[in-house]
């Protein structure tokens, strides 16, 4: 596949007088076949939710959940007795497992709050659901990529962990920065511009622009301007045992 870039404005938008929201892959009453998931990435939105709403309790099953709050609070509620407040650079992540309800909304009564949530197939079914949240500074992210979310078995007890082999990583770039990935063999990548425009190889991206990179062996990022971004280091093939 080579290099994919996906505009911004080629994002599926659902607004409501509470939500807007940008769906990346099929979701809810949004079905795209050619759009269903990239590797073991099966659900990619990007959420502002209006002050005082936010989503009821709701059931998931068997799916790794992760959420990154880029402004405002978010409350986060479930069956398990879990209740947290995740602030800016926070991320949570969430092991549905054989099944978990959870209710999620904006803390603030009067200020937005935009975030990221990326579900992942976890690979094995029925696992015990599990809930955690961990604080990331700019500072540790400036012009760097900081591994957040790695796989179970890995031994960074700096990161959170889930039940797949994929990382994540996020990085703040300051003007002129840059980082760069090396993809290992059967590796692929989703890169998002959270905020700001950088240079990626022969493509320039913005504010929401997504690169869906497979057969590469190295990403080379420069910003032009300040810029937030995560990259998602992805199996190519995956597997869920029953």
């Amino acid at each position: 596949m080579g290099v994919k870039i996906i505009p911004s404005d080629e994002h599926y938008q659902n607004k409501t007088d509470w939500l807007t929201t940008y769906h990346h892959f099929s979701f809810a009453e949004y079905q795209n076949l050619e759009k269903m998931n990239f590797g073991p990435l099966r659900v990619f939105n990007d959420d502002e939710i209006q002050p005082g709403t936010g989503f009821d309790f709701h059931h998931h099953r068997d799916m790794e959940i992760v959420t990154y709050v880029i402004d405002g609070e978010l409350e986060h509620k479930d069956n398990q007795g879990n209740h947290g407040i995740i602030y800016p650079g926070e991320v949570q992540r969430m092991t549905a497992g054989s099944g978990i309800m959870h209710a999620e909304s904006n803390n603030s009564k009067e200020k937005p709050l935009r975030l990221l949530q990326m579900w992942v197939f976890a690979n094995k079914k029925g696992l015990m659901p599990s809930w955690e949240q961990k604080k990331f500074t700019k500072k540790e992210m400036m012009d760097k990529l900081v591994p957040v979310i790695t796989p179970e078995n890995s031994k960074d007890n700096n990161t959170l962990h889930i039940h797949q082999n994929a990382t994540f990583y996020l990085a703040s770039l300051t003007a002129q920065g840059q980082v760069t990935h090396k993809l290992g063999s059967a590796r692929q990548a989703y890169l998002f511009v959270i905020d700001g425009k950088i240079k990626f190889g022969n493509y320039d991206m913005q504010t929401r622009d997504v690169a869906m990179i497979s057969q590469e062996d190295k990403i080379k990022i420069q910003a032009k301007i300040p810029t937030d971004l995560i990259l998602i280091d992805l199996p190519e093939q995956y597997v869920v045992n029953g």
